[in-house]
């Protein structure tokens, strides 16, 4: 059982303030760069609207039903992600499962906090127009991340945008944020979508993105569109059930987080119509083909020149990349504040002096993750260098066994009455049981299932 002193310190835990701020503090969490450069470019390259098709069953079988556990977790714990697993069971010995997830978090921030300073320098540089100077952007971005000083000058900025929004709490500072900064995201997405889709060629983009074509579906594209769905809505590393404590009693767990999964799913389709027509316009206005690649080379390398080809580019160069450092920071915080909850609660510390604390551990993580692109490029782990053997770690090790210990922990451990009764709100809201069960036999057989076979996919 829990001890008097840790109800104390629950007593006063901050909460979000209703519904809207649940909803867009757990979609900026979820929404982040791999929305911007992976999702499309797996949809274009796995069957187009098949794909999709694909990827909303994975979600409803099993990575929504996940979500929805771990924020059903944080909920009922109210607790840090450290403690909610004893605290939840009454035994100590699951405490391991919280320290799990708060060395995911912890992971995920040293390499994605490098990446978030990218996106500093890079939006900089779209506002002044250097990204204009100089053909061989690959060339540009491989001197940039091989330095020394510069990227690791650009991840501390990108670490204080970061704590500055810690340090105002929860309601002031997460949900105040994030607030704003979700409709700016959509706004922007939607205005650069619309110039991209005026180019004289856009269409092919468009076709790239959703033509269907069922031929591509096999083994390896179904387990592409179960990872993706899994990794896309940041579970497994305990933000969601950070935030699912904060949440208040009379909050619609099952459909919040269905609303959650779905601006993820729109966020990152449109994503995928400002950046794809656009690069099949430019190359049909060169008569060349198509580069198709994801991950930092598509964003950093292919759509500055992109953006230096087309016709108001530079608006839309500032647009693009103001975005992806918004929606870089709505999912930082949400790991930052996983780590912060943890040294508020079990170190006694106050928020500002916590924040310190994440910050400056974050800063030299990520200093030695960036310096594994340039002085510590001969260190190897596994065959990996510094930076992709923590994103590699983090990804196909660490998440799935965290949300593999979320699945099983609330339905075999927890008490299925106890799993009903905290999504039915104590039976106040009307859900039908038979959903409810439903969901449950998803969480106990079907998710574990899906969880091991992404491990096992990652690995082999």
């Amino acid at each position: 059982m829990a001890s008097k002193d840790f109800y104390k310190i629950n007593a006063v835990r901050e909460k979000f303030a209703g519904r809207f701020g649940v909803i867009v503090a757990m979609s900026g969490s979820a929404i982040g760069l791999g929305n911007m450069w992976r999702f499309p470019y797996m949809v274009g390259q796995n069957g187009g609207a098949a794909f999709i098709l694909l990827y909303v069953v994975m979600l409803l079988l099993i990575s929504l039903p996940v979500f929805i556990t771990e924020y059903m977790l944080g909920r009922r714990s109210r607790s840090n992600s450290f403690r909610a697993f004893g605290k939840l069971s009454g035994k100590k010995v699951w405490n391991f499962a919280g320290i799990l997830c708060i060395l995911t978090s912890f992971c995920m921030m040293s390499f994605y906090c490098v990446v978030g300073g990218w996106t500093v320098k890079y939006m900089l540089e779209s506002f002044t127009l250097n990204m204009a100077q100089g053909a061989d952007f690959s060339i540009r971005f491989n001197e940039f991340i091989s330095s020394p000083v510069s990227p690791i000058a650009y991840t501390a900025i990108f670490l204080v945008l970061n704590a500055v929004i810690i340090c105002a709490g929860v309601r002031k500072g997460i949900e105040r944020f994030s607030k704003i900064m979700m409709l700016v995201l959509f706004a922007i997405i939607i205005l650069v979508t619309v110039r991209s889709l005026a180019l004289p060629g856009s269409v092919d983009g468009l076709k790239f993105l959703f033509k269907p074509d069922f031929s591509k579906i096999d083994s390896s594209v179904m387990m592409s569109a179960l990872g993706q769905s899994f990794f896309s809505i940041s579970i497994g590393g305990g933000a969601i059930l950070t935030y699912g404590s904060y949440v208040r009693d009379s909050e619609n767990i099952v459909s919040s987080s269905a609303v959650v999964v779905g601006l993820d799913t729109l966020f990152a389709i449109f994503a995928g119509m400002a950046i794809f027509p656009a690069i099949f316009a430019i190359a049909n206005m060169n008569g060349t083909i198509p580069e198709i690649e994801a991950g930092p080379g598509l964003v950093f390398i292919t759509l500055p020149y992109i953006f230096q080809k087309m016709p108001l580019g530079g608006i839309i160069s500032v647009l693009f990349f103001f975005n992806l450092l918004m929606a870089a920071v709505t999912s930082s915080i949400s790991q930052m504040e996983e780590f912060v909850a943890f040294l508020l609660e079990e170190c006694k510390l106050k928020r500002v002096t916590a924040t310190i604390i994440a910050s400056t551990v974050y800063v030299i993580c990520g200093t030695v993750c960036s310096l594994s692109f340039g002085v510590l490029s001969d260190v190897s782990i596994l065959g990996n260098s510094i930076f992709d053997f923590m994103d590699k770690l983090t990804s196909n090790v660490m998440l799935t066994c965290g949300g593999l210990f979320i699945v099983l922990f609330a339905s075999w451990i927890l008490k299925k009455e106890d799993f009903i009764d905290e999504l039915s709100n104590h039976g106040s809201l009307g859900i039908p049981l038979w959903l409810l069960n439903v969901l449950f036999i998803l969480v106990r057989f079907v998710a574990p299932v899906g969880i091991i076979a992404i491990f096992l996919s990652n690995i082999l």
